[in-house]
């Protein structure tokens, strides 16, 4: 039995099926994706902990950006921005809400709260056409500072 008549016929059909004869010849093979570009995904890398009121949130809140593989966009420049997002009690957020990343990385360092509440969030994006998906924080609270100086 020869194989070959047989292997000729497949490789025949084969290729028209893949070059149709009105089109030029530069169709290929897809393989994932095909075509456009990967859109950013902002990601809490260091997510904020619990606070006291007016003090800075340690530690420092990190918010990274992502392809959609989930690898570090060290290219990114497009300022991130921190906001309030679940609010429980009217707080006002304080210092440094807007960052470009260094690294694919936007560092938070001075972020404060000014009112004691359970459960807010915070929410980043980017700033422009960049494309980047915003992300919400885990929950954290801000607790009223308790104690009283030692007795004497």
């Amino acid at each position: 039995m020869k194989l070959a008549p047989l292997a000729v016929a497949l490789v025949a059909v084969a290729a028209a099926g893949c070059f149709p004869g009105t089109e030029p010849l530069t169709r290929g093979f897809a393989i994932g994706t095909t075509g456009g570009t990967a859109t950013e995904v902002l990601v809490f890398r260091v997510q904020p902990s619990t606070a006291t009121p007016g003090n800075v949130i340690t530690p420092a809140i990190q918010v990274q950006v992502q392809d959609t593989l989930g690898n570090v966009d060290t290219s990114f420049t497009a300022s991130v921005t921190v906001a309030i997002g679940t609010n429980p009690v009217g707080g006002r957020l304080s210092g440094t809400t807007s960052v470009t990343p260094v690294n694919g990385v936007a560092l938070f360092g001075d972020l404060a709260l000014d009112k004691a509440g359970t459960g807010y969030t915070l929410a980043a994006s980017a700033s422009g056409a960049s494309g980047a998906t915003g992300a919400t924080s885990a929950s954290f609270d801000v607790i009223a500072a308790t104690g009283s100086a030692p007795a004497r």
